[in-house]
């Protein structure tokens, strides 16, 4: 092959690279922002159930069920925004009906947390702009502890 063809051929392909970039850099953005919408979606996971393990342990160490349920509402809350964790919406259900029993008999606080995460600032076409996240956690309440 001569040098003058060797040159024809190369100048060809010329703009390749650039139509190559233009292609591919909204799938590697696209996939980079995915990536980023599980990441924070796994974290948010992590942070609900943590915040229901909180609030589970707070309610079942305390003496009445009145108490318990403000010390599980104030557990969830330092927990979720100690994580960085913000709900669109949440609702918190914390089963005390383990104080009605008398002392001796094994007893148990549950806790269910659901919050709502905003998914909506990343911007993906066919993501949802929410994601709903629930989590229950069960601690045992002291069987021999004086119960009011």
């Amino acid at each position: 092959m001569t040098r003058a063809r060797l040159l024809g051929r190369l100048r060809q392909d010329r703009g390749s690279y650039a139509l190559e970039t233009a292609v591919l850099a909204p799938v590697l953005i696209a996939i980079l922002l995915l990536m980023v919408a599980f990441g924070r979606v796994t974290d948010a996971e992590g942070a609900v159930d943590a915040a229901a393990h909180a609030a589970a342990r707070a309610a079942s160490i305390e003496r009445d069920a009145a108490t318990a349920q403000s010390a599980a509402q104030a557990a969830v809350t330092r927990s979720l925004d100690g994580d960085g964790v913000t709900c669109q919406t949440s609702n918190i259900a914390i089963d005390t009906s383990g104080y009605n029993t008398d002392v001796g008999t094994a007893a148990t606080v549950t806790a269910t947390i659901s919050c709502t995460a905003n998914l909506s600032d990343i911007g993906i076409p066919g993501l949802p702009g929410a994601k709903t996240l629930t989590a229950s956690w069960t601690s045992p309440i002291d069987t021999y502890r004086a119960r009011q």
